[in-house]
């Protein structure tokens, strides 16, 4: 997988832009000749990787070769392309051409011996077969005992009933009942329980033909690791398995161990409850655990609060149990996907990872690539990645956003151990967690320090190309990741300096705790730089603009007005940027010449209203996200002036945090039509009918969201005109409204209407009830008035035959 990815990585860094206009002559036909190579070693892999019966033996070593070149390969070019840009030395002419050539000739040798290698064993690792979907199966199940199946079972008792009424239905065509879910959660042992059990059995053995639908009710129960596999046998709803909560988690741990008959000392139910917990409702895990402590644990207090700590040790101790069935789902992955899984290694236990952050992070680490000729980006390459790991369940969503995007992503305890081992043992990234020896240095590209270790930067090779920093401390009152420094802080010393100027090939610098006095200027030397994240007190340097790589900039620190330097427009390939708190972007001129604006920058996050002039506006043309942050003390000296945003036509997301009291600040914007989410926060002295007719004029407004807003009017009355067409979520927080009059015309396709601490609102329109579309209505401590309403409305919904609305009442003063 190691060669797949640095194949990949090296196809990234000769796509790049500059490239042509860095080399000429003898060595642009060298690179050319190397990108021929490393397309050709891409085919390879990807044919080897759906091989069957083949000398797997032999494709390590294979792979292994192809890793070593191409990995060299990207090295000379990735220095070569710092020697230009740095001009410290002659680089044109046949001087340049003769530094490539051993690369060239290398790349070139390493192409022979693999197409000798394929000659003789074409038909076998060439050949593509498509077993994947049988063979993970029944693998899988080869791989649990009879007992370990049946202790799984005891815990899918609600599952087996809701198959069993699907099996036995009483439809009478053909029905495929499909069961999906992440690999050890019992989906094959369920779906056996299911056809051992005897009224579902007589049903199955009269099935005289493959499939047949003769109206006589028959029924096909398939199981899978894929949710698109089960969309496609049968669309109408999928049985999705769920993970266990802790009450049905300790109960098939306590059943495992004491018996279904014995009882359990009463000091061991808290800490069994925490091991219960930890396992994270996977029954594959919790019934490994669960004869782990009948078998080997004594039944006391102090051991099994050893267990509790040791979890996944004892996890990765049965790795035929455990990690082996779960590696078949990564296994029978595409290539394209295995890296950007295993990246998932690189965090520590049950940390919530930010999608958009993670996708930035793929797309620099050199994982994704854009086919010949597609007109997607690298972003909305990336996010079908993601949503294909999803789908397979390897990648849990923790949070989505109401569109059905994921906001918050993670992967489960056992999956993470098994990233690591697979990591560690294809090369694909070491987790510092433990001192090493320098005969013990670790030969990889790829680091996730998560302990500090005095020196540790010494013994890493200086061609690592990502770097994650981490230190965890579990809080006794917090149940979160709270992250405590593992580099020396708030001083420039040669241990900085040090730590930084080792890795001139670094791609990836994430320093998630640390935070320095100011900006480390030694950072400006990693000129192959493209993502960066870092906490520091102060603003960040001119010399940023030596990153001609960067394409996300992450800097979190305590400063609320942190001004970027004017330079900052001359980083063309930045994406993403996002600052603590909020900042002050520069005119994007330079020694008073308008620079060209930045093509690819998609986010903004936490820009100054008075920086937001027609120049930037017009220098960012792709822009998708904008946050705007606006005080009431620049309002006092800044003169309020329009703003129109109708030039990015590729705004989808707009967000403004107003905090003054001064201004109405509705009038100011013009929007663009693309919108399709707006929040506005803290906005005053506008009137109703300005919300309403300026965002029925946005056709694609999927999301409406207004936060403690204060209008001139408390009454929000809509016309006959004011439809909000498209909007799908409305969310309404902390408001002086007192009267809302509308009607289910106003909103045709509403589906999701929420209202928090509301408390001067009497009443939802009544009229709401005839909203086909509508799903939810939530209220979080408004009026009792109000409340009632809703309750009619769900009522008539109910007596009327529509939909099922569900009703969330959530008050603070009752239960």
């Amino acid at each position: 997988m190691e060669a797949y990815t640095a194949v990949i990585s090296l196809l990234r860094t000769l796509d790049q832009p500059y490239i042509s206009d860095l080399f000429h002559g003898h060595t642009a036909n060298a690179l050319d000749s190397l990108r021929a190579t490393a397309e050709y070693f891409h085919d390879v892999l990807e044919k080897a990787s759906n091989k069957s019966g083949v000398d797997i033996e032999k494709i390590k070593s294979l792979e292994e070769e192809i890793r070593i070149v191409v990995s060299e390969a990207e090295d000379a070019v990735e220095m070569k392309i710092s020697e230009i840009i740095k001009g410290e030395r002659w680089t044109f002419g046949i001087l340049q051409h003769h530094d490539m050539l051993p690369v060239v000739e290398k790349m070139d040798t390493t192409k022979k011996q693999v197409m000798e290698i394929l000659s003789h064993d074409a038909h076998q690792i060439l050949e593509l077969t498509e077993d994947s979907l049988i063979g993970a199966s029944s693998m899988s199940d080869q791989m649990l005992s009879d007992h370990l199946k049946d202790d799984i079972v005891k815990g899918l008792d609600g599952d087996l009933e809701i198959i069993d009424k699907r099996l036995r239905g009483p439809t009478s065509y053909l029905d495929i009942v499909t069961i999906s879910g992440m690999g050890g959660i019992g989906k094959t042992t369920l779906a056996k329980k299911a056809y051992d059990h005897f009224p579902i059995r007589d049903v199955w053995d009269s099935i005289s033909q493959i499939f047949p639908n003769h109206n006589n009710g028959s029924r096909v129960l398939l199981t899978t690791r894929e949710t698109d596999v089960a969309m496609y046998a049968n669309t109408s709803s999928p049985h999705k398995m769920n993970l266990l909560d802790l009450d049905n988690s300790w109960k098939l741990l306590r059943d495992k161990v004491f018996g279904l008959e014995h009882d359990h000392p009463p000091e061991l139910e808290e800490i069994g409850k925490k091991i219960a917990e930890k396992c994270q409702g996977l029954p594959l895990i919790i019934s490994v655990i669960a004869g782990h402590l009948s078998k080997t644990v004594p039944k006391t207090l102090k051991s099994w609060k050893y267990v509790a700590k040791t979890l996944s040790k004892i996890i990765s101790s049965h790795p035929n149990k455990c990690l082996g069935v779960l590696g078949l789902s990564y296994h029978h992955l595409p290539n394209r996907l295995k890296p950007c899984f295993l990246s998932l290694g690189d965090f520590p236990e049950d940390f919530q990872v930010d999608t958009r952050r993670l996708i930035q992070l793929w797309i620099a680490e050199g994982f994704i690539r854009t086919s010949s000729g597609s007109r997607e980006s690298l972003e909305e390459v990336a996010e079908h990645y993601l949503e294909d790991l999803i789908s397979r369940n390897l990648i849990m969503a923790r949070k989505k956003r109401f569109n059905g995007e994921v906001k918050v992503c993670g992967i489960h305890d056992l999956l993470r151990e098994f990233c690591l081992i697979e990591a560690e043992m294809t090369k694909f990234m070491h987790v510092v967690r433990t001192p090493f020896s320098p005969a013990q240095k670790p030969n990889f590209r790829r680091f996730s320090i998560q302990k500090y270790i005095e020196d540790a930067y010494k013994l890493l090779p200086p061609v690592a190309r990502s770097m994650y920093c981490f230190s965890n401390l579990d809080l006794p009152y917090e149940p979160r990741i709270k992250l405590l420094p593992i580099l020396p802080i708030y001083r420039h010393d040669p241990i900085i300096h040090g730590f930084f100027s080792c890795f001139n090939h670094l791609r990836v610098l994430a320093i998630f705790p640390s935070s320095f006095s100011t900006f480390p200027l030694v950072i400006m030397k990693l000129f192959h730089l493209r993502y960066l994240q870092v906490h520091c007190f102060g603003n960040i340097p001119e010399s940023i603009s030596e990153l001609l790589n960067l394409q996300t900039l992450i800097y979190e620190g305590p400063s609320s007005e942190i001004t970027l330097p004017g330079k900052i427009w001359m980083l063309k390939n930045l994406r993403y940027i996002r600052l603590g708190g909020a900042f002050y972007f520069p005119s994007p001129r330079i020694d008073n010449n308008l620079v060209t604006g930045m093509p690819n920058l998609e986010e903004l996050y936490g820009i100054w209203y008075s920086s937001c002039t027609n120049e930037v506006i017009s220098s960012i043309p792709n822009l998708k996200r904008l946050i705007i942050r606006v005080h009431w003390r620049i309002l006092e000296n800044f003169p309020v002036r329009p703003l129109d945003m109708s030039s990015l036509t590729k705004l989808e997301t707009f967000k403004l945090y107003w905090g003054g009291y001064l201004k109405d600040p509705i009038k100011i914007f013009v929007f663009p039509e693309s919108l399709r989410r707006v929040s506005l926060t803290r906005c005053s002295n506008f009137i109703w009918e300005e919300i309403s007719s300026t965002f029925i004029m946005l056709p694609h407004l999927e999301e409406l969201k207004l936060k403690r807003c204060r209008a001139k009017d408390d009454v929000w009355r809509l016309t006959d005109k004011d439809i909000f067409r498209s909007l799908k979520l409305l969310l309404l927080s902390k408001l002086n409204l007192k009267g809302w009059e509308a009607s289910s015309d106003n909103f045709p396709n509403l589906k999701r209407l929420v209202l928090k601490k509301c408390k001067d609102l009497q009443e939802i329109p009544t009229d709401f009830v005839e909203i086909c579309t509508l799903e939810s209505i939530e209220l979080h401590d408004c009026t009792t008035t109000a409340e009632a309403s809703v309750r009619n409305i769900e009522q008539e919904r109910e007596d009327m035959g529509y939909n099922i609305l569900k009703v969330y009442i959530h008050n603070s003063h009752s239960n």
